[in-house]
């Protein structure tokens, strides 16, 4: 599996209108085979500002490919409404087929 670590992504314009490079981190790129998954990691997402930080860069990802959010604190795996996969470290690491739920 190749992984690329913090990949920038975005743009936005300044104050007369060119294009300037807004910089929107994702922490890990993965790609295995013809997959991608897009990878952030946080500690805990205790509030609705930390968890739209983490979400950010990917609602800025125009593909079909999966995006991840790992935490030590999400109970179980879940899709959220942006169809974005949040998931404990623990069901990462001790499930090999974390990436395909």
């Amino acid at each position: 599996m190749q992984v690329n670590h913090n990949h920038f992504l975005g743009y936005t314009k300044d104050e007369e209108g060119k294009p300037v490079k807004k910089q929107l981190e994702v922490d890990f790129i993965c790609n295995k085979g013809s997959k991608k998954y897009y990878i952030q990691s946080a500690y805990m997402l205790r509030t609705e500002e930390k968890m739209a930080q983490e979400i950010r860069p990917f609602l800025k990802i125009n593909d079909s490919f999966k995006k991840i959010v790992i935490t030590l604190d999400t109970p179980k795996p879940f899709y959220n409404d942006d169809g974005i996969l949040m998931m404990n470290v623990y069901d990462f690491l001790l499930n090999m087929d974390s990436l395909e739920l």
